[in-house]
C-alpha cells in the first residue's frame, strides 16, 4: 500500500513542479523520459485520476470480430513472426499481444493454465490498452509516441498495472502509418528494469521482419531495395526496404527505412506523407538505372550504396515479377445486390462486407447517414441477402402518436385492422427517420425488440413478431438521445448493429458512381473526361444521391430524352455540367480522392501518365495517394 502511494504521489509531483524540471528529476532517478511525458499526457490530457484503479478492460466479442476482421491481413503476415517469437520465450512466462491501432488486442499467446489470471490482468484477446483507457502502458504509449519502450512495473500510471513489465514496438505500413503494435509481458520480472532489454531487442527483430514481409506481399511487381549494414546479413535479415515504381520513386517503405530517407532528407519521419514519391536520386547517390548492378547475381560485399548525407549500406536489388508466383485467395463474393451499391471505395467495401455478414441474421441493424446517401436502398439491399419475404418502410415522420394502429394493428369489437409489423412478417420492417417517430411509439418498439412481441391497439394478449427490424436515421444516436429525439433504451438496442454510410463528396467511387447515373439516364455507356471529373469531384453534393439523380435527368432532357445510341461511350466534359456543379480554382485543388482512383485505374498505376492527365507532377500524386489512404490492387 505504501509503494502505490509513494507512486501516486510522484505523479502528481509533476502537476506541482512543473513538467521541464520533473522530466530532468525523474530522468536522473532512472525514469525513463517518454514515460514522465506519458504520465503527463495522463493528467492532462486524458484527466486520469492516478489514485483511481481501473480494471483491465476486455471488449465485448461483437466488438471483438469487428477489430479482428479489419486486422485480418495483418494477421496473416504477422502470424509466422510472433508464432517464431513466441517459441523463443514461452518457458520464461511471457505473454505476446498484437494490437491494432487502436489498442485493441487481436492476437494473442500465451500459457493456457494461466489464462483466467492473465485475462484479469489485461494480457489477453480483446484486451484494450490504449492510454486513454489504461494510463501509461506499453501499448498505449507506443502508440501515441510511435516508438518502441519499455514500461516496467511501476513506470504504469495506473497502480492496479504495477506488477506488470511489458515492452512493445510499432508496426507500420507500407505508408509510414502505424498499423498495429507487438508486446510481449510478464506478469511478474526481476525488479532491474533493464532486465527487459532483452525481451525489447527480440520484439524490435520481429517487428521489423513483419514490415519487410508485408512490404514484399504488397510489391511483387515492383523494384525493392533491401539495406544492412553488414553484406553477411543483407540477403537473410535485411535491416530496411524500400519499394520504386517504375520511374524510381518511393512507394513504400519499412519503418527503418523511413527513418534513413528522414535523417538523408532533413524531415520528420512521422511526416510520411513527405517521404512517399521521394526519388530514389534524392536520398542515395545513386542512379535508378543502377539498380541491376546491386541484385544478387553480385557478391553482396560489392553491393555498396551510399546515401547523401554520407552513410555507407549494402544493398539488394529485388526485380519485379513480371507475373504472380501463386494466386491469390479471392474474398468471398458478395450478394449482388450488396456489390451493386459501391465501386472500389475502402470504406463503403467495409460496410458492405459488414452488411453480408449482418444480411442473415435476426438483429435489429441502424444505418446512419446524411439525407441521400442510401440508407433505404441499402437497407433493401440487406434483406434481399437475407430475406425472402416483404420489404415494408415506416415513414417515421409522418406518423402521430395517435396513429399506433398504422404500426402495431388494431383488434377490437368492429373487428382488427392489420398494422405495418404483420404486413412484414417474414421480411424487414424499416423505420425511416426513426428519431422522428413519437415517444411513446418508440416506447413500444423497446418492448418489441426485448420481447420479440407486440399488442395490437385494444388486444389484450401480445403476438410474436415475425419482421427483421431496421432503423434508419441522419442523426448521432447518442446526440439524438441527449436532445430528447430517441429514447436511450432503444438506441441501446441497436448500440451494436450500426452501419453508417459515408457522403458521397468523401466516396471514392464518386466518378463510377456518376458514370453509372448518367449511363442509366441516358440510355448509353457514359465517361467522363478528366475536367469533367475533377467538377464533379469538387461538388459539395449535399444532397448526396438525390442530387446526383436530378443531375442525370437534367443530362438526359439535354442529351434527347434518353434514346439509344452509339455503341461507343458518350464522353462528357466539363461544358456539359451545369456552370454550378463543382467549380475550382488549381490543378492541385481538383484531385478529390474519387478522381485520382479513376486515373490511377485507368493508367494501370502509371505514376507518370497519371500525371501526365491530372496536370499535377508525380510527387503530387503520391502525396495524394497517401493522403487518401490508397493502395494499389494486385491480379
Amino acid at each position: 500500500m505504501q509503494a502505490d502511494l509513494d507512486h501516486i504521489r510522484e505523479i502528481e509531483a509533476l502537476t506541482r513542479s512543473g513538467v521541464a524540471g520533473e522530466l530532468g528529476r525523474l530522468g536522473g532517478l532512472g525514469r525513463d523520459p517518454k514515460v514522465v511525458e506519458s504520465w503527463r499526457r495522463c493528467l492532462e490530457k486524458h484527466r486520469i485520476d492516478p489514485a483511481a484503479r481501473a480494471e483491465a478492460y476486455i471488449v465485448p466479442d461483437r466488438q471483438l470480430r469487428a477489430h479482428r476482421e479489419r486486422s485480418e491481413d495483418l494477421i496473416a503476415i504477422a502470424r509466422s513472426g510472433i508464432d517464431s517469437l513466441y517459441k523463443l520465450v514461452a518457458g520464461q512466462d511471457y505473454v505476446l499481444l498484437l494490437s491494432d491501432a487502436e489498442g485493441v488486442s487481436v492476437e494473442y499467446l500465451g500459457d493456457a493454465a494461466q489464462k483466467e489470471v492473465l485475462r484479469q490482468s489485461g494480457l489477453f484477446l480483446g484486451a484494450e490498452w490504449s492510454e486513454e483507457r489504461a494510463g501509461t502502458c506499453a501499448v498505449g504509449t507506443c502508440i501515441e509516441t510511435g516508438e518502441a519502450l519499455i514500461i516496467h512495473q511501476s513506470d504504469h500510471f495506473d497502480v492496479t498495472h504495477g506488477g506488470l513489465s511489458c515492452t512493445a514496438a510499432p508496426i507500420y505500413n507500407s505508408r509510414g502509418v502505424l498499423a498495429a503494435v507487438l508486446d510481449i509481458s510478464l506478469l511478474s520480472s526481476p525488479r532491474p528494469r533493464e532486465s527487459q532489454h532483452l525481451a525489447l531487442n527480440l520484439v524490435l527483430q520481429t517487428t521489423r521482419r513483419i514490415e519487410m514481409a508485408n512490404l514484399m506481399a504488397e510489391n511483387p511487381r515492383e523494384w525493392v531495395l533491401r539495406l544492412a549494414g553488414n553484406p553477411a546479413f543483407l540477403d537473410v535479415d535485411p535491416e530496411a526496404a524500400l519499394s520504386l515504381d517504375a520511374g524510381g520513386a518511393v512507394i513504400g517503405m519499412t519503418h527503418s527505412a523511413a527513418r534513413l530517407m528522414a535523417r538523408t532528407l532533413g524531415t520528420d519521419w512521422r511526416a510520411a506523407d513527405q517521404l512517399i514519391g521521394r526519388h530514389l536520386s534524392e536520398i542515395f547517390e545513386v542512379d535508378f538505372g543502377a539498380l541491376e548492378g546491386l541484385t544478387r547475381g553480385v557478391a553482396a560485399r560489392e553491393r555498396v550504396i551510399q546515401t547523401r548525407d554520407g552513410y555507407r549500406l549494402f544493398a539488394h536489388a529485388i526485380e519485379p515479377r513480371r507475373r504472380p508466383q501463386m494466386s491469390v485467395p479471392q474474398s468471398r463474393a458478395l450478394p449482388a445486390g450488396l456489390r451493386a451499391l459501391a465501386g472500389e471505395d475502402p470504406v463503403m467495401a467495409d460496410l458492405l462486407k459488414q452488411a453480408a455478414v449482418m444480411a442473415p441474421a435476426q438483429m435489429p441493424i441502424l444505418i446512419r447517414g446524411e439525407i441521400g446517401t442510401g440508407k433505404t436502398k441499402l437497407a433493401r439491399a440487406i434483406h434481399e441477402a437475407g430475406r425472402k419475404g416483404p420489404f415494408v418502410t415506416v415513414p417515421c415522420a409522418e406518423i402521430a402518436e395517435e396513429e399506433a394502429a398504422l404500426i402495431f394493428g388494431r383488434e377490437d369489437k368492429r373487428g382488427t385492422e392489420t398494422g405495418l409489423i404483420e404486413a412484414a412478417a417474414g421480411g424487414t420492417l424499416v423505420f425511416e427517420a426513426i428519431e422522428s417517430l413519437p415517444q411513446k411509439l418508440q416506447a413500444r418498439l423497446v418492448t418489441l425488440l426485448a420481447e420479440g412481441t407486440f399488442r395490437p391497439i385494444g388486444a389484450m394478449k401480445p403476438r410474436p413478431a415475425q419482421a427483421r427490424l431496421m432503423f434508419s436515421t441522419v442523426c448521432d444516436p447518442a446526440a439524438a438521445v441527449q436532445e430528447g429525439l430517441l429514447r436511450r433504451d432503444l438506441a441501446l438496442r441497436f448500440a451494436n448493429a450500426q452501419l453508417a454510410l459515408p457522403p458521397l463528396r468523401q466516396r471514392r467511387d464518386l466518378i463510377w458512381l456518376a458514370e453509372q447515373a448518367f449511363s442509366k439516364a441516358c440510355g448509353c455507356a457514359v465517361r467522363l473526361d478528366v475536367e469533367a471529373m475533377a467538377r464533379l469531384g469538387r461538388a459539395a453534393w449535399d444532397g448526396n444521391f438525390h442530387e446526383l439523380t436530378a443531375l442525370a435527368m437534367m443530362l438526359d432532357l439535354r442529351e434527347g430524352g434518353g434514346t439509344a445510341r452509339a455503341s461507343a461511350p458518350l464522353v462528357l466534359g466539363a461544358q456539359d455540367l451545369p456552370a454550378s456543379i463543382g467549380l475550382f480554382e488549381t490543378a492541385e485543388e481538383s484531385k478529390s480522392g474519387a478522381v485520382l482512383q479513376r486515373v490511377l485505374d485507368e493508367t494501370g498505376w502509371n505514376i507518370s501518365e497519371t500525371a501526365r492527365r491530372l496536370g499535377v507532377n508525380r510527387s503530387t500524386v503520391h502525396r495524394q495517394i497517401t493522403r487518401n489512404g490508397m493502395v494499389r490492387r494486385r491480379g
